[in-house]
C-alpha cells in the first residue's frame, strides 16, 4: 500500500450527495503532501475550433498518467473538464513531477494543445491562509471520487496560471502511461431540453451559512427526477460508437512504428469488434456488456467540489432559469460567483483499467463547452463587476 492509499483509504466515505457541505466529511490533507494541477492553454480557442473532445482528453490524461504511475492505488483527484486536481503524498512526489511533464509533453505533441502543470507543497498553500481538505464521494458502490475544500485548490488554480511551482513540459517524443483511457461514445443528446454546466464558487472567503445555504439549495432544485437528470441514462449511453475520437484514441496509443493510418484501422477494428459484443449482449467470461453499459452511468463523475460546486446536468430550460435567478441573488448579496452554460449534448470521456472490474470511471462534461464555457463566462462576469 502507498503512502497515498493509505491515507486515502483513511478518509470517511459519504453516499449522500446532498451532505456534500457537511465538513465532517473532509479531513485536511498532510502538511508535506502535494497538489498536481494543470489546465489547457486558450482552451476557449480550441473550444471555438470545435476541438473540445481532445480538451476534454488533455485535462484528463494526467488522472490516467497517475493512475498508471501509482499502480492504480488509490488516489484522490477532481477532473475539470480543460484540467485536473490531485493529490499526492511525499513518496509520490518524484512520479507525479515525471507524470505532468510526460502529459504535457504529450497534449503539445499529440493534439498542439499546450498544457500547463505544476506540482505545489499543501504547506505553501496554508502559508497563504487557505487549506486543503479532501473527502471521498462514492458516486457508487464501485466508484470513489475525492471533493476538495478549504479554499487551497482555488489558490492553486491561481498559482498555476501565474506561472508558479510550474513543471516545465518533457522534451518531444515523452509520454506518459495512458493505458485505459478512451472516449468512443457518442454524444450523449439532452432529453429534458438542455446539458448544463455549471460552476458555482464563494465570493471572495465566503466559506460560510450563506454560501452553504445555496449549495443547498441548488443541490434541493437540482435532485428533481422530473427537471433534471443526469446526462448519461441509466442504462448507458447508446451503442453508437463517437467515430472522430478514433483519431484521438490513436493519438494517445503507446509509440510504435505503425503508421498513423494503419494505427487507426487497428482502433477502428477494434472498436468494431466491441460493437458487435455490445450490440448482441455477448457475455465474454466475466465481462457482462448490459452491466457495464449500466455501471458507466452508476460510475459517472458529473457533479463534484473542489473549492466550489461543479455539474453537469440534463436539465429542463425552465430548471436553468430559477437556477439563474437563485445565482443572481447570491451574486447581489456577494456570497457566490458562478458560470453556466447551456448546451445540447454531453460528451463522456472514459478510464477503463479494467473491462472486467467494476471500478472503471467516467467523466462527463458537457459537449460544446462544458466546464471550460462555464469558467469563461464567470470570468466575464467578475470582469464586468470590477
Amino acid at each position: 500500500m502507498t503512502a497515498t492509499e493509505d491515507f486515502y483509504a483513511r478518509v470517511p466515505l459519504f453516499e449522500r450527495f446532498d451532505s456534500l457541505m457537511d465538513q465532517g466529511h473532509y479531513v485536511p490533507l498532510p502538511d508535506d503532501w502535494w497538489i498536481g494541477i494543470t489546465d489547457v492553454v486558450a482552451s476557449s480557442e480550441a473550444i471555438a475550433q470545435g476541438r473540445y473532445k481532445m480538451v476534454n482528453m488533455a485535462g484528463a490524461s494526467i488522472i490516467a498518467a497517475m493512475a498508471n504511475a501509482l499502480d492504480h492505488s488509490p488516489f484522490p483527484y477532481a477532473f475539470g473538464g480543460d484540467g485536473a486536481t490531485f493529490a499526492v503524498a511525499p513518496a509520490e512526489a518524484a512520479p507525479a513531477r515525471e507524470a505532468l511533464a510526460a502529459t504535457s509533453a504529450f497534449s503539445r505533441d499529440e493534439f498542439d494543445l499546450p498544457l500547463r502543470a505544476a506540482l505545489i507543497p499543501v504547506a505553501a498553500l496554508r502559508a497563504q491562509g487557505r487549506d486543503v481538505r479532501v473527502a471521498r464521494f462514492a458516486t457508487s458502490p464501485q466508484a470513489r471520487y475525492a471533493m476538495f475544500a478549504g479554499g487551497g485548490i482555488a489558490l492553486a488554480e491561481q498559482a498555476l496560471k501565474r506561472g508558479e511551482f510550474a513543471v516545465p513540459a518533457a522534451a518531444p517524443g515523452a509520454r506518459p502511461d495512458l493505458s485505459g483511457l478512451s472516449c468512443r461514445w457518442q454524444q450523449m443528446v439532452a432529453r429534458h431540453g438542455f446539458i448544463l454546466s455549471l460552476i458555482v464558487v464563494p465570493s471572495g472567503d465566503e466559506q460560510g451559512g450563506a454560501f452553504h445555504a445555496l449549495i443547498a439549495d441548488i443541490l434541493a432544485m437540482t435532485g428533481s427526477g422530473t427537471d433534471a437528470a443526469r446526462p448519461i441514462p441509466d442504462e448507458g449511453p447508446a451503442l453508437r460508437w463517437a467515430t472522430d475520437g478514433i483519431g484521438v484514441e490513436a493519438s494517445m496509443a503507446a509509440p510504435d512504428r505503425m503508421p498513423m493510418l494503419l494505427r487507426r484501422l487497428r482502433i477502428a477494428a477494434q472498436w468494431t469488434g466491441a460493437a458487435l459484443v455490445f450490440r448482441l449482449g455477448l457475455r465474454l467470461g466475466r465481462f457482462d456488456p448490459a452491466v457495464y453499459r449500466r455501471e458507466i452511468a452508476e460510475n459517472a463523475d458529473f457533479r463534484k467540489y473542489d473549492d466550489g460546486l461543479r455539474m453537469t446536468l440534463d436539465g429542463t430550460p425552465a430548471l436553468a432559469d430559477r437556477l439563474e435567478a437563485r445565482l443572481e441573488a447570491a451574486v447581489a448579496d456577494r456570497v457566490a460567483e458562478y458560470g453556466l452554460h447551456r448546451q445540447d449534448a454531453a460528451i463522456v470521456t472514459c478510464f477503463v483499467p479494467s473491462v472486467v472490474g467494476h471500478d472503471h470511471v467516467h467523466f462527463v462534461d458537457g459537449a460544446t463547452g462544458g466546464y471550460a464555457a462555464a469558467a469563461t463566462r464567470l470570468k466575464e462576469r467578475r470582469a464586468a463587476a470590477s
